[in-house]
């Protein structure tokens, strides 16, 4: 079964949003959001971002593949296409069609092993997605 992608006006290769965004969320979160952001900006080339539903969003051009968010007591490190990735270690919250994100909290053990792996094939994911429809 085929979905339409969903697709984001406005990403560019660095947003000042995004600045301005991790400035408004200094402290312990907010360099948690920062340090796991910056790995899905590192992705490729083509990874554009912006500012949706306040928080940075990760795209390959205009196709959204990662996101990060601070709550009052954790950061969600989120998948666009999260339900569809491999986990193996079972780092993936949620129950949404699509939609998963890892949670994190200051002082709590996070296999970033995993994580950066699945932030990796997110990416790869969403360039199968937009290369092959």
């Amino acid at each position: 079964m085929r979905t339409d992608l969903l697709r984001f006006n406005g990403a560019v290769e660095r947003d000042p949003a995004i600045d301005t965004w991790m400035k408004e969320h200094a402290g312990e979160l907010g360099a948690i959001a920062q340090e796991w952001f910056e790995v899905m900006q590192k992705c490729g080339d083509e990874v554009r971002e912006l500012v949706h539903d306040g928080c940075p969003v990760a795209c390959l051009g205009d196709a959204p593949f990662g996101y990060v968010n601070v709550f009052t007591s954790h950061v969600n490190v989120g998948f666009f296409h999260g339900a569809a990735l491999p986990d193996p270690a079972r780092l993936l919250q949620g129950t949404g069609k699509f939609m998963r994100h890892v949670k994190l909290r200051p002082g709590t053990a996070v296999d970033a092993a995993a994580l950066s792996r699945l932030i990796e094939v997110a990416y790869t994911d969403i360039k199968a997605r937009v290369e092959h429809g």
